[in-house]
């Protein structure tokens, strides 16, 4: 493996840092001031826009897909740390690329499964930034970090499919500009494999029967630059059979497949974010003074930066060399590694952003900075796409299989 960053991710990150430093975090007060004015804290602010704008004309727009018909045509080795770096504003930088999920997670979805129709009525605006869009999975009546116990039923009523069912925590659900759901049930819930039960179809949010019910609150915030984390009910929504995406019973082979790169992505933004608590630590560690010395000069205060910088360094790595293995070996000869990084880089940065609150008191858990707004993000990725104790069980479990 060469740790050295290719010629072309060296150009796309020289570019990124700057759009960052010129455009993103500049930005980031400024759509705090705008949505404060909007008529709906759901609705986007105009910076947004502009940032999008801006990014297109950049040539940093759909980083994220590796299929070059569709996105930029990198690897998971070559997008990791450009994600990494839309992690320092993780609430505006994956927005402004279109590279935010849940949208990218579903576009993946339809450049693989979808139909020639299903791409030009959904993929296509999604990639041109025009729609959003929500991953309809979690339930709140069942323990879905096992996804065979969903229970929102999809049946088949001549050429329609009928969904029934509640779900909660769908990201990006409250944003007016969310257009479509990917919607995970069971066409099949009797079915000898459970893992062929689930199937997955394409719910435009106009449908009738579709209500989008409330937003739900992670850590007290809102989330509101995402579009939010709803609850959303289907009471007999009809969609054509068209709408199927893939094959009926393969609903629950998409989801892995999607959960893959949405991982890896992540856990990059997440190193991000630690770098910019590091970032943050220092500027404070150098600027206060206490007991009659800054701050800097402090033991414990030392040992935390240099904890943290090693921390970050370790599960970087980890994370590239799953990006390599993802490229090289695929998404299932990667899978203790894809679990490892999801087990390791949540935990670490939680870690690396609470120290940086304690290192600005007060501030560190008002508005007035970012971090406290982090840590609720980085605690959530602790339970998004699998919590550490289902990861740690497969790892666990494969890695004893070697001995029995």
């Amino acid at each position: 493996m060469d740790f050295a960053y290719d010629a072309r991710t060296e150009e796309l990150r020289a570019r990124l840092l700057a759009f960052m430093d010129e455009h993103v975090l500049p930005a980031e007060h400024v759509a705090e001031e705008q949505r404060a004015a909007l008529a709906s804290p759901w609705d986007t602010p105009a910076v947004v826009g502009e940032l999008k704008a801006e990014a297109r004309r950049q040539g940093l727009w759909n980083l994220f897909l590796p299929d070059a018909e569709y996105g930029a045509g990198l690897t998971n080795l070559q997008y990791a740390p450009l994600a990494e770096i839309t992690g320092r504003s993780p609430h505006l930088a994956p927005t402004a690329l279109n590279c935010a999920a849940p949208d990218t997670g579903n576009m993946e979805v339809l450049t693989q499964f979808g139909t020639d129709e299903q791409k030009k009525q959904w993929l296509e605006p999604l990639l041109a930034g025009e729609i959003r869009s929500a991953f309809a999975m979690t339930e709140p009546e069942v323990a879905s970090s096992d996804a065979t116990n969903i229970t929102t039923h999809i049946r088949r009523e001549g050429d329609e499919y009928v969904i029934s069912g509640r779900k909660w925590y769908i990201s990006g659900a409250m944003n007016p500009d969310c257009k479509v759901f990917i919607v995970m049930g069971k066409t099949d819930p009797d079915g000898a494999d459970i893992r062929r039960q689930q199937s997955m179809v394409l719910v435009p949010r106009d449908t009738p029967g579709v209500e989008v019910r409330r937003a739900m609150r992670v850590y007290g915030y809102e989330d509101h630059s995402h579009g939010g984390h709803a609850e959303v009910v289907f009471d007999e929504a009809r969609v054509p059979v068209t709408n199927l995406v893939g094959e009926e019973g393969g609903g629950f082979a998409i989801a892995q497949a999607r959960l893959g790169p949405g991982r890896i992505h992540h856990c990059m933004r997440l190193i991000g974010m630690a770098e910019r608590a590091i970032e943050l630590m220092c500027r404070r560690a150098v600027e206060r003074t206490a007991f009659g010395k800054p701050l800097a000069q402090q033991g414990v205060v030392q040992e935390w930066i240099a904890d943290a910088r090693v921390a970050v360094e370790q599960v970087r790595l980890l994370v590239l060399k799953t990006a390599w293995l993802m490229d090289t070996v695929g998404n299932k000869g990667a899978h203790t590694e894809i679990q490892a990084i999801k087990i390791a880089t949540p935990r670490a940065v939680v870690d690396i952003l609470d120290q940086a609150v304690q290192l600005h008191g007060a501030g560190g858990v008002s508005q007035d900075f970012p971090l406290a707004e982090l840590w609720a993000a980085a605690r959530t990725l602790r339970l998004a796409d699998g919590p550490d104790e289902v990861h740690q069980r497969s790892l666990a479990r494969r890695e004893l299989k070697r001995y029995m």
